[in-house]
Parts: C-alpha cells; sequence; structure tokens
C-alpha cells in the first residue's frame, strides 16, 4: 500500500509511503533460540539475510495480521500460530540512502512463536527460509555459560571511549551502565534493543556504518552478524518483548510440544531469557503455581532414567492475571 503525501518544504516531489509487514517468527530446537530468516534480495546488503517481509496490499489482505500470514506463506511455506504486534518502524532514512527517490517504507513488525517440528514431530519444510540462532545476531546476550568475554574485551571499552568523547558524556555513561550492567549494575536481559540501540549509536555494528551514520569503529570482534535494513533492530525488539511477556504470560508454551519434560521446559526458558536458571528454584515455582499437570507418561529421551512428563494446565489462564514462568538467579 502505497500513501503519497506533500512534498516537505525544499523537496522537489511528493513523498511516497509504502505499509510493509515484517515476522520475527520464534523456535527453540535443541536448547537454541531461533528465527527464521530469508535470503538476502538482489542487489541487498552485501548478501545479509533479513526477516520474512512483504507489502501490505489492501485488496488482498482484509487485515494487517491477515496480511503477514499470506506473505510468510508464501515466502517461506510456513504456517503461523501465536502472533502479536510489536512496533511500527518507520524512522527517516530506516531504508533510504542520500539521494534515494525510492518510496519511504513504514513497517509494522510482529513477533510470531511456533514449532519447528509438526504434530507428528516431523520438521516441517520451509522453502529457501532457513532457521538462524538468536546469538549469530546478538552473540552478548548469550550468558548461559556466563558472562560473554566480548562485552568486557571489546564492547564496554569502546562504549567508554565512545561516551567519554561526546558533550553528553554522563548520559551516555548512564545508559551504558543501565543497559550493560556495567559499574555492578545486575544484567538485565530484557535490555535487549537498549543495548543494540547503544551499539548502533557509537558505529560499533556493521549497519550502523552501512546507514552511513557514523564512521566505523573497527573492533577485534566481530559484533554479530548484519541484517537486511533494519531487520536487527526489529529483531532486538521481538527478543526483548518476548523475554518480558514470558513473566507475566505463558507464551513459553507456545514453544514446547503437547507433553514434556521439566528438564526441557526449564532449557527453553533459558533459551529464551539467555541465561541459567537454578533447576529446584525453577521446578518448585512450576509445580506450586500449578502452570503445568503431571500426565502419569514418563519420557527416555534424554537416554537417562525416564522423566516424567507434564503438560501446560490451560485452566491457568482463567485462575489469575499474570501466569508467567519466574526467572530467578541461578
Amino acid at each position: 500500500m502505497s500513501i503519497k503525501g506533500p512534498a516537505p518544504s525544499g523537496s522537489l516531489a511528493p513523498r511516497t509511503v509504502e505499509v510493509g509487514l515484517n515476522a520475527a517468527i520464534v523456535a527453540v530446537a535443541d536448547g537454541t533460540p531461533l528465527v527464521l530468516v530469508t535470503p538476502a534480495e538482489d542487489g541487498v546488503a552485501d548478501g545479509a539475510e533479513g526477516l520474512p517481509f512483504g507489502a501490505f496490499d489492501p485488496l488482498l489482505h482484509r487485515t494487517f495480521e491477515s496480511g503477514l500470514r499470506s506473505l510468510v506463506g508464501e515466502q517461506t511455506s510456513h504456517a503461523l500460530g501465536y502472533v502479536e504486534q510489536l512496533y511500527t518502524f518507520g524512522d527517516r532514512g530506516r531504508l533510504a540512502a542520500p539521494g534515494d527517490e525510492e518510496a519511504h517504507i513504514v513497517s509494522v513488525g510482529y513477533l510470531a512463536l511456533t514449532r519447528i517440528e509438526d504434530s507428528d514431530g516431523e520438521p516441517r519444510e520451509t522453502t529457501d527460509a532457513a532457521w538462524q540462532s538468536f546469538y549469530r545476531y546478538f552473540p552478548w546476550e548469550d550468558w548461559r555459560a556466563g558472562k560473554p568475554e566480548m562485552i568486557d574485551a571489546t564492547i564496554l571499552p569502546k562504549l567508554g571511549d565512545w561516551a567519554a568523547g561526546t558533550g553528553s558524556s554522563a548520559a551516555r555513561t548512564e545508559r551504558l551502565r543501565l543497559a550493560f550492567g556495567a559499574s555492578g549494575l545486575p544484567w538485565d536481559e530484557e535490555r535487549v534493543l537498549e543495548r543494540y540501540e547503544l551499539l548502533y549509536e557509537a558505529g560499533l555494528i556493521e549497519e550502523a556504518v552501512r546507514d552511513g551514520r557514523l564512521p566505523a569503529v573497527r573492533s577485534e570482534l566481530p559484533l554479530g552478524r548484519s541484517m537486511q535494513f533494519d531487520h536487527r533492530r526489529i529483531l532486538a525488539t521481538a527478543i526483548a518483548r518476548l523475554r518480558s511477556k514470558l513473566k507475566y504470560r505463558p507464551v513459553i508454551f507456545e514453544l514446547m510440544p503437547a507433553t514434556f519434560t521439566l528438564s526441557e521446559l526449564q532449557r527453553v526458558v533459558e533459551a529464551i531469557a539467555g541465561r541459567h536458571l537454578h533447576t529446584q528454584n525453577f521446578r518448585r515455582f512450576v509445580e506450586n503455581t500449578a502452570l503445568v499437570e503431571a500426565t502419569g507418561g514418563s519420557s527416555a529421551r534424554t537416554g537417562g532414567r525416564p522423566a516424567a512428563l507434564f503438560r501446560f494446565r490451560k485452566e491457568v489462564l482463567s485462575e489469575r492475571p499474570s501466569p508467567g514462568i519466574r526467572i530467578g538467579r541461578a
């Protein structure tokens, strides 16, 4: 859909705005949090992959969500389940380069949760799309094995230099402390977007350099793989939303099979949250809050002693307002 508006003062021609739809489609497999990505279009971002996206067509799509489901099905052969709208991304210059006369794209971003396997446990087929780990794009977000080395070795020193070299150093230093848990502050797994924005503003990631915002600041380690356009920003928004929401809504069960062990549930929560959880505290919380119920069956999928199988108790949705998963410290 295109909208043609009046030309801004000093402009030579009216500016056209197009409405696009983007999907961050999330799954978990073998303890790895995954997002479905599509290959780059010809001539786009040096081969960087992106999120499934396309134009909203009001003649074909009754709603934005129906349009999204249709576009994702066409591009990936994957039918979406749980979907929620994230945010509208329309900053000036988000796609355009200096001198570009193409339409300005305003994208409505969505978070979708799914499973890679179908109801029979067989992998769902996709077309040219591929599943990739969250941490391919945000390696500093994975604390399951401890604090990532690149934070102290590369990110904090370079962000510190950037903050100190500006006229508003106090404000930027405070943002750095809050986002990355510097100076003794705790790490907040929900600040995914804030961390990405800091790295972007400091010119430490490829998108900032590619967009011509700031000169490149070379680092010893690549700070995650870049994505087309602002798709990594959209993905950061989706991860932050999911990490926050799993604490007050039972969305984590959208990523689980119909039956599962408590170990499997914990592993999926840890994959999304990006850090290790205390096993006994986690199990006690899940059982005491009646989020799950035993099926009476057991599983030997881990290869050890059979473990009890559980399923999500859907009645909890009507029993209390915030039936989420508490993420305590390990």
